[in-house]
């Protein structure tokens, strides 16, 4: 089970060009989606309106050696170990569906095209998949504010959860119809349809969920970073390892 291809297999009902196909429109549909986000929130004008007036009443001039460092920073501390989580329990959960989701998206896709060549993708498909299942369903059942907080119930949902259900119904639709391919059970076709329409929502959504937030995030933390450097007091929250900056005394901001 662990170490074959389930689109392999599905290559006897499916022409693998037609699997390639609706890899590349989802991919298609994401960059369209992201694109149109950007336009209709307006939000890579708001960051280089940002970046303008940074430059412009910053009180201390930040040079190309210095803004490498802040990119550097960036891409470490906030994208790769998502600093911005306060909360350790909601920074792994983070984690473990960030770097899930990309092992399953990446592995998907080599399966898909390179479907008759044995290797190790289909158990990093595997343990990607799981990664996203424990991340989410930790966050989704233990973590989240309205809940852990709150007190409200977990079945609770509302618009802003549509990228983290549709992603948690995809995944989870996804092994459990491999599962039951390999197994030769019952219910194959129906699992497997089910698992294209969650990951059709999940892809074809980006306009309406909070998934083209993951390309908006690097860009935000790089700002701040920009505005702390160059002393200005940004509009934006302070970055996670800098909880003073701006001049003013802050407190960390806390993420649940």
């Amino acid at each position: 089970m662990l170490t074959s291809n389930p689109f392999a297999a599905l290559s006897a009902s499916i022409s693998p060009a037609a699997m390639q196909t609706y890899v590349v429109i989802m991919i298609v549909l994401v960059a369209a989606g992201t694109l149109f986000d950007v336009v209709h929130k307006g939000s890579a004008r708001y960051f280089f309106d940002n970046w303008r007036k940074s430059k412009r009443k910053g009180s201390k001039q930040v040079g190309g050696g210095e803004l490498v460092s802040i990119a550097i920073q960036t891409g470490v501390v906030d994208v790769l170990a998502s600093g911005e989580f306060c909360n350790p329990r909601r920074r792994i959960a983070h984690l473990l569906t960030m770097y899930g989701f990309l092992l399953y998206v990446v592995s998907t896709v080599v399966m898909v095209f390179d479907y008759s060549t044995a290797s190790i993708w289909p158990q990093l498909w595997w343990l990607g998949g799981l990664m996203v299942c424990v991340g989410g369903y930790w966050f989704w059942f233990f973590i989240r504010v309205d809940v852990a907080a709150e007190g409200n119930s977990p079945f609770r949902v509302m618009r802003a959860d549509l990228f983290i259900l549709s992603l948690l119904a995809s995944v989870t639709l996804g092994l459990i119809w491999a599962f039951l391919q390999s197994q030769g059970g019952s219910g194959t076709g129906v699992f497997f349809g089910l698992y294209l329409i969650a990951t059709t929502v999940l892809f074809g959504s980006v306009p309406w969920s909070k998934f083209a937030h993951m390309f908006f995030k690097p860009a935000a933390a790089f700002e701040k970073r920009v505005s702390c450097a160059n002393e200005t007091r940004s509009n934006l929250p302070a970055p996670a390892d800098k909880p003073e900056a701006f001049g003013s005394a802050r407190q960390q901001p806390r993420h649940y």
